[in-house]
Protein backbone atom coordinates (compact mmCIF):
# COMPACT_ATOMS: atom_id res chain seq x y z
CA UNK A 1 0.00 0.00 0.00
CA UNK A 2 2.76 2.23 0.87
CA UNK A 3 4.99 1.58 -2.61
CA UNK A 4 1.20 2.28 -4.31
CA UNK A 5 0.89 5.71 -2.18
CA UNK A 6 4.43 6.54 -3.11
CA UNK A 7 3.53 6.03 -7.22
CA UNK A 8 0.36 7.88 -7.25
CA UNK A 9 1.62 10.56 -5.39
CA UNK A 10 2.68 12.91 -8.49
CA UNK A 11 -0.73 12.60 -9.43
CA UNK A 12 -2.93 13.75 -6.27
CA UNK A 13 -5.63 16.11 -6.71
CA UNK A 14 -5.68 15.65 -10.20
CA UNK A 15 -9.54 16.80 -11.75
CA UNK A 16 -11.51 13.16 -12.11
CA UNK A 17 -12.26 14.58 -15.63
CA UNK A 18 -8.34 13.39 -16.10
CA UNK A 19 -8.57 10.36 -14.64
CA UNK A 20 -11.59 9.74 -16.85
CA UNK A 21 -9.91 10.56 -19.76
CA UNK A 22 -6.71 8.45 -19.20
CA UNK A 23 -8.80 5.13 -18.00
CA UNK A 24 -10.47 5.48 -21.13
CA UNK A 25 -7.64 6.33 -23.44
CA UNK A 26 -5.51 3.16 -21.33
CA UNK A 27 -8.91 0.52 -22.75
CA UNK A 28 -8.45 1.75 -25.64
CA UNK A 29 -5.25 1.58 -25.87
CA UNK A 30 -5.04 -1.86 -24.71
CA UNK A 31 -7.05 -2.64 -27.39
CA UNK A 32 -5.70 -0.88 -30.19
CA UNK A 33 -3.28 -4.03 -31.16
CA UNK A 34 -5.07 -4.26 -34.48
CA UNK A 35 -2.23 -1.83 -36.47
CA UNK A 36 0.90 -3.98 -36.74
CA UNK A 37 -1.56 -6.61 -38.28
CA UNK A 38 -3.04 -4.59 -40.85
CA UNK A 39 -0.72 -5.54 -43.56
CA UNK A 40 -0.65 -9.21 -42.53
CA UNK A 41 -4.70 -8.84 -42.80
CA UNK A 42 -4.51 -7.13 -45.96
CA UNK A 43 -2.62 -10.27 -47.60
CA UNK A 44 -3.10 -12.69 -46.01
CA UNK A 45 -7.22 -12.61 -45.85
CA UNK A 46 -7.75 -10.17 -49.54
CA UNK A 47 -5.45 -11.38 -51.19
CA UNK A 48 -3.16 -8.22 -51.36
CA UNK A 49 0.41 -8.10 -53.10
CA UNK A 50 2.88 -6.63 -50.78
CA UNK A 51 3.31 -3.57 -53.11
CA UNK A 52 -0.32 -2.80 -52.86
CA UNK A 53 -0.93 -3.60 -48.42
CA UNK A 54 2.31 -0.87 -48.51
CA UNK A 55 0.19 1.69 -50.88
CA UNK A 56 -3.27 0.72 -48.39
CA UNK A 57 -0.94 1.39 -45.19
CA UNK A 58 0.77 4.58 -46.74
CA UNK A 59 -3.07 5.64 -47.52
CA UNK A 60 -3.66 5.35 -44.06
CA UNK A 61 -1.02 7.34 -42.49
CA UNK A 62 -1.76 10.03 -44.62
CA UNK A 63 -5.43 10.12 -44.00
CA UNK A 64 -4.60 10.58 -40.26
CA UNK A 65 -2.89 14.52 -40.70
CA UNK A 66 -6.52 15.74 -41.57
CA UNK A 67 -7.93 13.42 -38.99
CA UNK A 68 -5.95 15.21 -36.09
CA UNK A 69 -6.70 18.63 -37.65
CA UNK A 70 -10.79 17.97 -37.81
CA UNK A 71 -10.63 16.78 -34.01
CA UNK A 72 -8.93 19.94 -33.35
CA UNK A 73 -11.59 21.59 -35.24
CA UNK A 74 -14.51 20.10 -33.86
CA UNK A 75 -12.96 20.64 -30.28
CA UNK A 76 -13.30 23.79 -30.20
CA UNK A 77 -16.43 23.78 -32.22
CA UNK A 78 -18.51 20.93 -31.05
CA UNK A 79 -17.41 20.30 -27.63
CA UNK A 80 -14.54 18.26 -25.78
CA UNK A 81 -16.55 15.01 -24.89
CA UNK A 82 -18.85 14.97 -28.24
CA UNK A 83 -15.44 15.33 -30.43
CA UNK A 84 -13.77 12.10 -27.97
CA UNK A 85 -16.93 10.36 -28.55
CA UNK A 86 -17.73 10.90 -32.11
CA UNK A 87 -13.79 9.77 -32.74
CA UNK A 88 -14.17 6.62 -30.54
CA UNK A 89 -17.48 5.84 -32.49
CA UNK A 90 -16.01 6.29 -36.16
CA UNK A 91 -13.34 4.45 -35.12
CA UNK A 92 -15.49 1.16 -33.77
CA UNK A 93 -17.24 1.52 -37.10
CA UNK A 94 -14.26 1.64 -39.36
CA UNK A 95 -12.59 -1.55 -37.62
CA UNK A 96 -16.17 -3.23 -37.32
CA UNK A 97 -16.17 -2.55 -41.48
CA UNK A 98 -12.98 -3.93 -41.60
CA UNK A 99 -13.74 -7.30 -39.86
CA UNK A 100 -16.66 -7.85 -41.97
CA UNK A 101 -15.51 -6.88 -45.32
CA UNK A 102 -15.72 -9.72 -48.23
CA UNK A 103 -13.27 -7.83 -50.42
CA UNK A 104 -10.16 -6.12 -50.65
CA UNK A 105 -11.68 -2.52 -52.02
CA UNK A 106 -14.32 -2.90 -48.75
CA UNK A 107 -11.28 -3.41 -46.62
CA UNK A 108 -8.96 -0.51 -48.56
CA UNK A 109 -12.40 1.80 -48.13
CA UNK A 110 -12.27 0.76 -44.22
CA UNK A 111 -9.39 1.74 -43.89
CA UNK A 112 -9.48 4.84 -45.48
CA UNK A 113 -11.80 5.86 -43.13
CA UNK A 114 -10.13 4.34 -40.17
CA UNK A 115 -7.54 6.56 -40.64
CA UNK A 116 -9.54 10.04 -41.38
CA UNK A 117 -10.97 8.99 -37.73
CA UNK A 118 -8.51 7.57 -35.89
CA UNK A 119 -6.82 11.43 -34.58
CA UNK A 120 -9.53 12.81 -33.93
CA UNK A 121 -10.08 11.57 -29.95
CA UNK A 122 -6.16 12.89 -29.21
CA UNK A 123 -6.80 16.88 -30.09
CA UNK A 124 -9.97 17.17 -27.47
CA UNK A 125 -8.72 14.67 -24.49
CA UNK A 126 -5.36 16.78 -24.78
CA UNK A 127 -7.11 20.12 -24.70
CA UNK A 128 -10.07 19.05 -22.17
CA UNK A 129 -6.92 17.86 -19.40
CA UNK A 130 -5.47 21.74 -20.28
CA UNK A 131 -9.22 23.25 -19.64
CA UNK A 132 -9.36 20.97 -16.25
CA UNK A 133 -5.85 21.55 -15.20
CA UNK A 134 -3.99 24.48 -13.49
CA UNK A 135 -0.82 25.50 -16.11
CA UNK A 136 1.63 24.27 -12.89
CA UNK A 137 -0.18 21.18 -12.81
CA UNK A 138 -0.15 20.14 -16.90
CA UNK A 139 3.52 18.26 -16.70
CA UNK A 140 1.88 15.93 -14.31
CA UNK A 141 -1.46 15.17 -15.63
CA UNK A 142 -0.21 14.89 -19.14
CA UNK A 143 3.06 12.71 -17.35
CA UNK A 144 -0.38 10.07 -16.15
CA UNK A 145 -1.38 10.11 -19.76
CA UNK A 146 1.98 9.26 -21.39
CA UNK A 147 2.84 6.19 -18.34
CA UNK A 148 -0.64 4.76 -19.00
CA UNK A 149 -0.52 4.55 -22.50
CA UNK A 150 2.94 2.74 -22.20
CA UNK A 151 1.50 0.34 -19.53
CA UNK A 152 -1.40 -0.25 -21.81
CA UNK A 153 0.81 -0.55 -25.05
CA UNK A 154 2.71 -3.41 -23.32
CA UNK A 155 -0.46 -5.37 -22.40
CA UNK A 156 -1.74 -4.93 -25.89
CA UNK A 157 1.13 -6.60 -26.78
CA UNK A 158 0.71 -9.26 -24.61
CA UNK A 159 -3.22 -9.47 -26.13
CA UNK A 160 -2.07 -9.58 -29.75
CA UNK A 161 0.18 -12.19 -29.62
CA UNK A 162 -2.23 -14.05 -27.77
CA UNK A 163 -5.17 -13.30 -30.51
CA UNK A 164 -3.06 -13.69 -33.32
CA UNK A 165 -3.35 -17.30 -33.42
CA UNK A 166 -7.40 -17.39 -34.23
CA UNK A 167 -8.85 -15.85 -37.02
CA UNK A 168 -7.23 -12.23 -37.04
CA UNK A 169 -10.38 -10.50 -38.22
CA UNK A 170 -11.15 -11.22 -34.64
CA UNK A 171 -8.55 -8.05 -33.42
CA UNK A 172 -10.54 -5.46 -35.20
CA UNK A 173 -13.69 -7.18 -33.65
CA UNK A 174 -12.00 -6.86 -30.22
CA UNK A 175 -10.53 -2.92 -31.18
CA UNK A 176 -14.35 -2.08 -32.20
CA UNK A 177 -15.62 -3.64 -28.86
CA UNK A 178 -13.14 -1.48 -26.62
CA UNK A 179 -13.60 1.50 -28.83
CA UNK A 180 -17.14 1.48 -28.28
CA UNK A 181 -16.96 0.77 -24.21
CA UNK A 182 -15.18 4.14 -23.80
CA UNK A 183 -17.20 6.01 -25.99
CA UNK A 184 -20.07 5.26 -23.42
CA UNK A 185 -17.60 5.54 -20.53
CA UNK A 186 -16.82 9.25 -22.17
CA UNK A 187 -20.31 10.00 -22.90
CA UNK A 188 -21.66 9.41 -19.37
CA UNK A 189 -18.49 10.32 -16.83
CA UNK A 190 -16.91 13.20 -18.45
CA UNK A 191 -18.46 16.93 -18.26
CA UNK A 192 -19.58 18.29 -21.77
CA UNK A 193 -16.21 20.53 -21.94
CA UNK A 194 -18.07 22.75 -24.48
CA UNK A 195 -15.69 25.76 -25.23
CA UNK A 196 -17.45 27.28 -28.44
CA UNK A 197 -15.50 30.00 -29.98
CA UNK A 198 -16.73 33.89 -29.15
CA UNK A 199 -16.99 35.41 -32.82
CA UNK A 200 -14.79 38.47 -31.67
CA UNK A 201 -12.21 36.09 -30.98
CA UNK A 202 -11.45 33.97 -33.82
CA UNK A 203 -7.94 32.90 -34.35
CA UNK A 204 -5.49 32.33 -36.98
CA UNK A 205 -3.93 29.25 -35.62
CA UNK A 206 -1.57 28.65 -38.26
CA UNK A 207 -0.45 32.36 -38.25
CA UNK A 208 1.21 31.66 -34.85
CA UNK A 209 4.69 31.64 -35.40
CA UNK A 210 5.73 30.29 -32.02
CA UNK A 211 3.56 27.70 -32.84
CA UNK A 212 5.23 26.33 -36.41
CA UNK A 213 8.29 26.77 -34.33
CA UNK A 214 6.92 24.44 -31.90
CA UNK A 215 5.70 22.25 -34.15
CA UNK A 216 9.06 22.03 -36.11
CA UNK A 217 11.20 21.09 -32.67
CA UNK A 218 8.40 18.75 -31.49
CA UNK A 219 8.71 17.30 -35.05
CA UNK A 220 12.27 16.75 -35.16
CA UNK A 221 11.56 15.09 -31.54
CA UNK A 222 9.26 12.81 -32.87
CA UNK A 223 11.20 11.81 -35.77
CA UNK A 224 13.93 10.83 -32.93
CA UNK A 225 11.06 8.69 -30.78
CA UNK A 226 10.22 6.75 -34.24
CA UNK A 227 13.51 6.35 -35.46
CA UNK A 228 13.86 4.20 -32.10
CA UNK A 229 10.84 2.41 -32.69
CA UNK A 230 11.49 1.48 -36.47
CA UNK A 231 15.20 1.24 -35.99
CA UNK A 232 15.68 -0.62 -32.81
CA UNK A 233 14.22 -3.68 -34.07
CA UNK A 234 16.41 -3.96 -37.68
CA UNK A 235 19.80 -2.83 -35.29
CA UNK A 236 18.57 -5.90 -32.82
CA UNK A 237 18.55 -7.66 -36.36
CA UNK A 238 22.03 -6.25 -37.58
CA UNK A 239 23.85 -7.17 -34.18
CA UNK A 240 22.28 -11.00 -34.46
CA UNK A 241 19.93 -10.89 -31.77
CA UNK A 242 15.97 -11.85 -31.46
CA UNK A 243 13.61 -9.64 -32.80
CA UNK A 244 11.50 -10.62 -29.25
CA UNK A 245 14.20 -8.67 -27.43
CA UNK A 246 12.31 -5.15 -28.92
CA UNK A 247 9.19 -6.66 -26.49
CA UNK A 248 11.53 -6.74 -23.65
CA UNK A 249 12.81 -3.02 -24.51
CA UNK A 250 9.25 -2.01 -25.07
CA UNK A 251 8.24 -3.63 -21.19
CA UNK A 252 11.71 -2.13 -19.67
CA UNK A 253 10.85 1.24 -21.55
CA UNK A 254 7.37 1.29 -19.87
CA UNK A 255 8.48 0.43 -16.31
CA UNK A 256 11.07 3.17 -16.49
CA UNK A 257 8.38 5.74 -17.63
CA UNK A 258 5.84 4.87 -14.58
CA UNK A 259 8.41 4.82 -11.76
CA UNK A 260 10.92 7.45 -13.06
CA UNK A 261 7.44 9.45 -12.99
CA UNK A 262 7.95 9.51 -9.20
CA UNK A 263 11.46 9.30 -8.43
CA UNK A 264 12.58 12.00 -10.88
CA UNK A 265 10.37 14.39 -10.23
CA UNK A 266 10.66 16.22 -13.82
CA UNK A 267 7.44 18.69 -12.53
CA UNK A 268 9.79 20.78 -10.17
CA UNK A 269 11.52 21.93 -13.30
CA UNK A 270 10.29 24.70 -16.22
CA UNK A 271 9.49 22.94 -19.62
CA UNK A 272 12.77 24.41 -21.24
CA UNK A 273 15.10 23.03 -18.86
CA UNK A 274 13.14 19.83 -19.02
CA UNK A 275 13.38 19.98 -22.56
CA UNK A 276 16.99 20.52 -22.26
CA UNK A 277 17.61 17.54 -19.40
CA UNK A 278 15.61 15.54 -21.87
CA UNK A 279 17.71 15.80 -25.21
CA UNK A 280 20.62 14.80 -23.11
CA UNK A 281 19.29 11.74 -21.50
CA UNK A 282 18.31 10.98 -24.69
CA UNK A 283 21.14 11.62 -26.52
CA UNK A 284 23.00 8.88 -24.11
CA UNK A 285 20.59 6.70 -24.69
CA UNK A 286 21.13 7.20 -28.42
CA UNK A 287 24.91 7.20 -27.99
CA UNK A 288 24.84 3.72 -25.99
CA UNK A 289 23.05 2.03 -28.57
CA UNK A 290 25.68 2.81 -31.58
CA UNK A 291 27.95 0.33 -29.51
CA UNK A 292 25.85 -1.96 -27.91
CA UNK A 293 26.21 -5.26 -28.76
CA UNK A 294 24.25 -7.39 -26.63
CA UNK A 295 20.57 -6.83 -24.97
CA UNK A 296 21.57 -5.66 -21.84
CA UNK A 297 23.74 -3.02 -23.06
CA UNK A 298 20.29 -2.05 -25.71
CA UNK A 299 18.66 -2.37 -22.30
CA UNK A 300 21.12 0.19 -20.49
CA UNK A 301 20.17 2.40 -23.61
CA UNK A 302 16.51 1.86 -23.18
CA UNK A 303 16.98 3.06 -19.63
CA UNK A 304 18.70 6.35 -20.47
CA UNK A 305 16.43 7.37 -23.63
CA UNK A 306 12.88 6.18 -21.70
CA UNK A 307 14.26 8.86 -18.84
CA UNK A 308 14.90 11.41 -21.92
CA UNK A 309 10.86 10.65 -23.16
CA UNK A 310 9.42 11.62 -19.51
CA UNK A 311 11.36 14.98 -19.79
CA UNK A 312 10.95 15.77 -23.23
CA UNK A 313 6.87 14.44 -24.27
CA UNK A 314 4.97 16.26 -21.85
CA UNK A 315 6.65 19.21 -21.28
CA UNK A 316 6.16 19.72 -25.37
CA UNK A 317 2.13 19.51 -24.73
CA UNK A 318 2.25 21.86 -21.90
CA UNK A 319 3.99 23.98 -24.56
CA UNK A 320 1.40 23.81 -26.68
CA UNK A 321 -1.38 24.16 -24.82
CA UNK A 322 0.30 27.42 -23.10
CA UNK A 323 0.56 28.84 -26.01
CA UNK A 324 -3.27 28.61 -26.93
CA UNK A 325 -6.06 30.93 -26.28
CA UNK A 326 -8.45 29.05 -24.21
CA UNK A 327 -11.21 28.49 -26.92
CA UNK A 328 -8.33 27.82 -29.65
CA UNK A 329 -6.76 24.88 -27.33
CA UNK A 330 -7.89 21.93 -29.63
CA UNK A 331 -6.83 23.63 -32.97
CA UNK A 332 -3.28 24.51 -31.65
CA UNK A 333 -3.15 21.17 -30.26
CA UNK A 334 -3.82 19.42 -33.16
CA UNK A 335 -1.96 21.67 -35.21
CA UNK A 336 0.93 20.39 -32.42
CA UNK A 337 0.21 16.71 -33.04
CA UNK A 338 0.42 17.07 -37.03
CA UNK A 339 4.75 16.34 -35.63
CA UNK A 340 4.04 12.78 -35.06
CA UNK A 341 2.23 12.34 -38.75
CA UNK A 342 4.93 14.23 -40.39
CA UNK A 343 7.39 11.99 -38.39
CA UNK A 344 5.61 8.53 -38.93
CA UNK A 345 6.43 9.29 -42.57
CA UNK A 346 10.41 10.87 -42.07
CA UNK A 347 11.27 8.16 -40.05
CA UNK A 348 11.32 4.65 -42.28
CA UNK A 349 13.14 7.17 -44.59
CA UNK A 350 15.83 8.25 -42.47
CA UNK A 351 16.11 4.78 -40.59
CA UNK A 352 16.42 2.90 -44.13
CA UNK A 353 19.10 5.46 -45.71
CA UNK A 354 21.03 5.79 -42.33
CA UNK A 355 21.36 1.89 -42.37
CA UNK A 356 22.16 1.18 -45.44
CA UNK A 357 24.81 3.86 -45.81
CA UNK A 358 26.06 4.03 -41.99
CA UNK A 359 25.12 1.22 -40.51
CA UNK A 360 23.86 1.25 -36.81
CA UNK A 361 26.27 2.89 -35.44
CA UNK A 362 26.04 6.06 -38.32
CA UNK A 363 22.00 5.63 -37.31
CA UNK A 364 22.05 6.33 -33.40
CA UNK A 365 25.68 8.56 -33.79
CA UNK A 366 23.51 10.59 -35.85
CA UNK A 367 20.22 11.24 -33.56
CA UNK A 368 22.26 11.38 -30.61
CA UNK A 369 24.24 14.60 -32.19
CA UNK A 370 20.70 15.95 -33.19
CA UNK A 371 19.46 15.17 -29.66
CA UNK A 372 22.61 17.21 -27.77
CA UNK A 373 22.01 20.25 -30.65
CA UNK A 374 18.59 20.53 -29.68
CA UNK A 375 19.53 20.59 -26.00
CA UNK A 376 21.73 23.15 -25.90
CA UNK A 377 19.46 24.98 -28.68
CA UNK A 378 16.86 25.74 -25.53
CA UNK A 379 17.47 29.14 -24.40
CA UNK A 380 17.52 30.05 -27.88
CA UNK A 381 13.76 28.52 -28.15
CA UNK A 382 12.93 29.75 -24.33
CA UNK A 383 13.58 33.95 -25.87
CA UNK A 384 11.44 33.04 -28.97
CA UNK A 385 8.43 31.09 -27.32
CA UNK A 386 7.94 33.04 -24.58
CA UNK A 387 7.89 36.23 -26.59
CA UNK A 388 4.05 37.30 -25.93
CA UNK A 389 2.65 38.85 -29.06
CA UNK A 390 0.92 41.98 -28.57
CA UNK A 391 -2.69 39.97 -29.41
CA UNK A 392 -2.23 37.37 -26.77
CA UNK A 393 -3.21 37.64 -23.04
CA UNK A 394 -0.56 38.77 -20.55
CA UNK A 395 -0.23 35.79 -18.32
CA UNK A 396 0.68 33.79 -21.46
CA UNK A 397 4.65 33.82 -20.58
CA UNK A 398 3.49 32.55 -17.18
CA UNK A 399 1.79 29.15 -18.93
CA UNK A 400 5.13 28.28 -20.99
CA UNK A 401 7.58 27.93 -17.59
Amino acid sequence: MGAAATLVAPWRGLSPAVWILVAARTVNRVGAFTLPFLGVVLTVEFGASLGQAGLVLALFGAATIPSRLLGGRLADRLGRRRTIVLGLTGCAVAQAWIALSSSLWSAVLATALLGLVFEIYEPPSQAMIADVTEPDRRPAAYGLYSAALAAAGVLAGLLAAAISHVDLRWLFVADAFTCLACAVLVALALPTGEQAAPQEARVTVWRDGRLLLLLASGTIFATLYMQLVIGLPLTLLEEGLTPSGFGIILAVSAVVLIVAQRLVRPQRLDDFASIAIGYVLLGVGLLISAFAQSLAIFLLATVFWSLGDLFLLTRYLTQASGLAPDHARGRYLAVFGLSWGIATMIAPITVTKLLELAGPKGLWLTSAALAVVLAILQPWFRKRLTRVPASCPTDRRAALN
